[in-house]
């Protein structure tokens, strides 16, 4: 395997137009700096330089050399200012992909003032419910709103957020069909339920209580904001993260149901390829959306 270190000595060398004058101006030994150069012609079968106790010379074939050499080192330095430059300011494409629901509800704002401040970081995010292989497909980050723990995938996981799947109906509707007082009391009611069959409402309250209930199923739908929306008009009772009712439930366009009670808590994990040798950039998006 070729040993790059004799390129750069060989080049020195030349440039310097001795081994004693790039001893010199190197700091390394003059010995060492013709041992290097001897080990380079002899794994290239070829004299580069012509060398006697008066003389110094570059072979025609040296001369060729040099200038395919000097140009590689100075393509290495240009390579290297480019990470120094990366890792400096946060620049460059950072790939996410997330569930739409999490993408509208986690990502959206976070990401528009990610690009405000920091205008040379490009984000490109991917809206999909389905299993992504990440280093496969080159993404970044993943961002997933998960019930049950995630298995062990090797990837990195970061754990930025949990919060209460809660039950919530409008005023209108319980005005109308009466407020629930306990999880049982749910049966008499409509349910806004996630997927068909889905089985019964598994509660528990803060003292660690469980129970279960089962509406009866109204309307179904795997997309949230669809379930907000049936809540909002009336249509029953629906139980969805927090997070997706909050502004309903400040406006008034809904209230909560059992508020002691919760369906479950919803955990949000950032996910990543890599532990060490991250971007800034990719650091910066990540920290950001972990800050909400």
């Amino acid at each position: 395997m070729r040993n790059l270190n004799d390129y750069y000595f060989f080049v020195q060398v030349v440039e310097h137009g001795g081994f004693a004058q790039a001893a010199r101006h190197t700091g390394t030994p003059k010995s060492t700096l013709a041992k290097r150069v001897a080990a380079l012609e002899a794994e290239l079968g070829v004299r580069l330089i012509q060398r006697t106790s008066r003389r110094f010379t570059v072979t025609e074939l040296g001369q060729d050399f040099y200038r395919h050499a000097s140009a590689m080192l100075i393509e290495a330095d240009a390579a290297e200012d480019v990470v120094k430059g990366r890792l400096a300011e946060p620049s460059g494409t950072v790939r996410i992909t997330a569930s739409v629901p999490t993408a509208q509800t986690v990502l959206a704002r976070v990401l528009a003032q990610v690009a405000l401040e920091y205008p040379k970081v490009f984000v490109s995010v991917h809206v999909s419910d389905r299993f992504v292989d990440m280093v496969q497909e080159g993404f970044d980050i993943a961002v997933r709103d998960h019930f049950a723990p995630l298995p062990d995938s090797g990837l990195v996981q970061r754990r930025v957020a949990s919060e209460p799947v809660v039950l919530v109906a409008s005023p209108a509707y319980l005005a109308a069909h009466g407020v629930p007082l306990q999880p049982q009391d749910l049966a008499q009611h409509a349910g806004l339920v996630s997927a068909a069959g889905g089985g019964p409402w598994l509660l528990e309250d803060e003292a660690g209580a469980k129970a279960e209930a089962t509406p009866q199923a109204r309307m179904h739908a795997n997309e949230s904001s669809v379930l907000v929306q049936a809540a909002q008009a009336g249509l029953g009772i629906t139980c969805l993260p927090l997070r997706m009712v909050g502004e309903a439930l400040e406006a008034g366009r809904l209230q909560r149901v059992l508020p002691q009670w919760r369906a479950g808590t919803v955990t949000t994990t950032l996910l990543m390829p890599h532990r060490r040798g991250q971007l800034p950039s990719v650091r910066l998006v990540a920290d950001a959306i972990a800050r909400g």
